[in-house]
């Protein structure tokens, strides 16, 4: 186990954003998978692999950059070097009063796009799924924040979120892909 955390330790010095997308991506497609095979109970010849690279698109070219940036953004303008309390709280206020509510918002809208949906369907989506999905994210996420804030050195915070993310991308595939139907 050692040697898997050196070898991540030295990608990721030599490439961050590289890595953190990687993993980010991966982690969103994995999320994607778990929604479909465990939740939707789709066997493995059923499953919308098209989908799933969808989500791993949306880790890789979008969620896992924006992430690094918005964590780096944070800590040179809040952090400027300092930690405590009162920096985690304002770290977590701005993540969770900017980044989760714009990124939400673009998540659905942008993964109606990939799948080709009409841009009513994507506006129904928004007014039917959006509200859940922000209030599910208010009860999970400040809390993981406040401990990736405090506790995680940046270097590791994008890779604390996604792997806590796992379970999260699992919600999001299954809120965004089957929210009309009754469970």
């Amino acid at each position: 186990m050692s040697s898997i955390l050196k070898v991540y330790q030295r990608l990721l010095l030599k490439h961050p954003t590289k890595l953190q997308a990687l993993q980010t991506g991966l982690l969103m497609g994995i999320g994607d998978l778990i929604a479909q095979t465990a939740i939707e109970e789709k066997n493995l010849k059923n499953v919308d692999y098209v989908r799933t690279t969808r989500f791993f698109g949306i880790g890789f070219f979008i969620a896992g950059p924006g992430l690094k940036f918005w964590y780096g953004f944070l800590d040179k303008r809040i952090a400027k070097g300092r930690t405590g309390v009162a920096v985690t709280l304002k770290k977590v206020f701005l993540d969770q009063a900017v980044f989760a509510p714009n990124f939400l918002a673009s998540f659905i809208v942008l993964l109606g796009f990939l799948g080709n949906e009409p841009w009513f369907k994507i506006k129904e989506k928004l007014q039917r799924d959006y509200c859940d999905i922000l209030i599910t994210n208010y009860k999970v996420w400040p809390t993981v924040q406040i401990v990736n804030f405090y506790v995680m050195p940046l270097q590791y915070q994008v890779l604390f979120v996604q792997i806590v993310a796992l379970f999260w991308n699992t919600y999001l595939s299954w809120k965004t892909n089957n929210s009309t139907k009754s469970y």
